[in-house]
């Protein structure tokens, strides 16, 4: 199957005559519509989405800020495909990559905390003061963080929210962030299982904080002209992009190149130094600051990076998706079919090979029918609005395991010559060099030699024994007439007899 990247985006509503917006699958590299999904006016932060993988197909999650409704899609149906009531309407959510669990934050502060295969609410706290922002999972889902109006950061271990002995007892945060001073805008996690990581938070105190979660500590600050309502870090965090609302995007290097004394050059990281190290972005001189910035002009409200890295894609009020060459800040391309909408996500992925009416499975599949038999998709139920602890201890969590063919090809089928050249080959002593005359016709006549050789000692064998029980039966006939005085009669049998009881 050819892998192609796609984007994928959600929009909203302009105003309340414009209608709901949807959520769109884009071709990156011509800006068509692979796929749309309607019904949906999800706010910045409020959509969520798991890839179609090993063996089961991929689904979006969209939290409508009017109401307290979760839709569902699939990627192989352009419908909702199941709407969750929620306890209160959503400011914000987040599912780890694997789809396995789902966190909601409220505008009082609260976190919801879901297993989506069963539905079980698992935790339910007061996690912050104001309205929660942001909420973040890390890259291998083992680690909760959420972004709040109260400018603190907390970061939650998954493991204890799930802990059964744990659940009658108020959550406690694996650390909290307090530098920054006003509501934090975005969270962007770097590579690496938890807690070893590091953690970018933007805020509306103009600054972008780099944190270090081993430690716990603040490495870096950055601070910028304008507040930071957006961030995108390549995944080598080599660079991160920061955007404002005003349209302006800084491309930040956590990286520069010194001089030596011969006369060389060499690549340090920048910062690390802790909360006395800031490095004011903007300030770098015209030349620099012309290199570093990107114009947009249109208010920017959605930021990400394609999956190469090399491209960066900006999602406006306007409904407009520029695409632009991080190297060299050139404007690729523009897809304006949202215009008149305003983009509240945006993301890149692969395209799923069950998105409907682009069925690409390369397993014979018919139709779109057939591709959900061979990809089912992963089972989602409706969440609780309340712990129960009863269902909580019987935890049934429904699974679809995908049907398994067992192909077996002619290339893993052993012929004769082929057995005996890789038997020959694995019982030979350790340092036995191959000559050439160790080909499968050799080895074959040896072993037809070594059979007939085989065969002629068991002949031998036969003749031998023979004799030895001829021998054996005149020896005791003799024996016995000595005993009693008469004289052993000889024999005028053909064959000798042979004593009983031996073989």
């Amino acid at each position: 199957m050819h892998l192609q990247e796609s984007v994928l985006c959600s929009t909203a509503a302009a105003s309340s005559s414009a209608g709901p917006g949807t959520i769109s699958l884009h071709d990156i590299q011509t800006g068509t519509v692979l796929a749309s999904f309607k019904q949906t006016n999800a706010s910045p932060n409020c959509t969520a989405f798991v890839e179609t993988r090993n063996a089961q197909g991929g689904f979006i999650l969209s939290a409508q800020p009017d109401k307290s409704i979760l839709n569902v899609y699939n990627f192989q149906k352009d419908q909702i495909s199941l709407k969750i009531v929620l306890p209160e309407k959503l400011t914000c959510i987040a599912m780890d990559p694997r789809g396995t669990y789902c966190a909601g934050g409220t505008a009082q502060g609260r976190i919801y905390f879901w297993e989506v295969a069963s539905g079980i609410l698992y935790h339910s706290w007061d996690a912050h003061y104001r309205q929660v922002t942001v909420l973040r999972f890390t890259p291998d889902g083992s680690a909760l963080i959420s972004g709040s109006e109260d400018s603190g950061v907390s970061v939650w271990s998954v493991s204890r929210l799930i802990d059964d002995e744990t659940q009658n007892e108020l959550p406690l945060p694996y650390c909290t962030l307090t530098d920054h001073t006003l509501p934090i805008t975005d969270i962007v996690c770097g590579i690496g299982s938890f807690p070893k990581g590091r953690l970018l938070t933007s805020s509306v105190d103009h600054s972008v904080k780099l944190w270090d979660l081993s430690s716990q500590t603040l490495l870096t600050t950055f601070q910028f002209p304008r507040s930071i309502s957006s961030l995108a870090w390549d995944v080598t965090e080599r660079i991160f992009m920061a955007a404002s609302r005003d349209g302006s995007i800084h491309q930040v290097n956590l990286f520069r190149q010194r001089d030596t004394k011969s006369g060389g050059q060499f690549t340090e990281a920048v910062g690390g130094a802790g909360v006395n190290d800031i490095i004011r972005v903007g300030e770098e001189g015209r030349e620099a600051q012309k290199r570093r910035l990107i114009s947009v002009d249109q208010p920017i409200m959605a930021l990400c990076i394609s999956l190469t890295s090399s491209h960066l894609l900006v999602g406006t009020e306007n409904g407009l998706i520029h695409i632009y060459d991080i190297p060299s800040h050139q404007l690729l391309r523009t897809i304006t079919t949202h215009k008149g909408f305003v983009i509240t996500h945006l993301a890149t992925m692969l395209k799923p090979p069950d998105l409907i009416g682009h069925i690409n499975l390369n397993l014979c599949v018919g139709s779109a029918a057939d591709a959900k038999d061979i990809i089912p998709v992963k089972h989602v139920s409706p969440f609780q609005r309340m712990r129960d602890p009863k269902t909580r201890e019987a935890h049934d969590v429904a699974l679809l395991l995908p049907p398994q063919k067992m192909v077996l090809e002619d290339d893993w089928s052993y012929d004769a010559e082929e057995f005996l050249r890789d038997h020959a080959f694995f019982v030979q002593p350790s340092g036995t060099v191959t000559t050439p005359g160790t080909d499968n016709l050799t080895l074959k006549s040896k072993v037809e030699d070594l059979e007939a050789e085989v065969a002629r000692l068991r002949e031998q064998l036969g003749k031998a024994k023979s004799v030895n029980n001829m021998m054996w039966d005149t020896i005791v006939q003799r024996a016995l007439h000595q005993e009693s005085g008469d004289e052993p009669a000889e024999s005028t049998d053909d064959e000798p007899r042979r004593k009983k009881g031996r073989v």
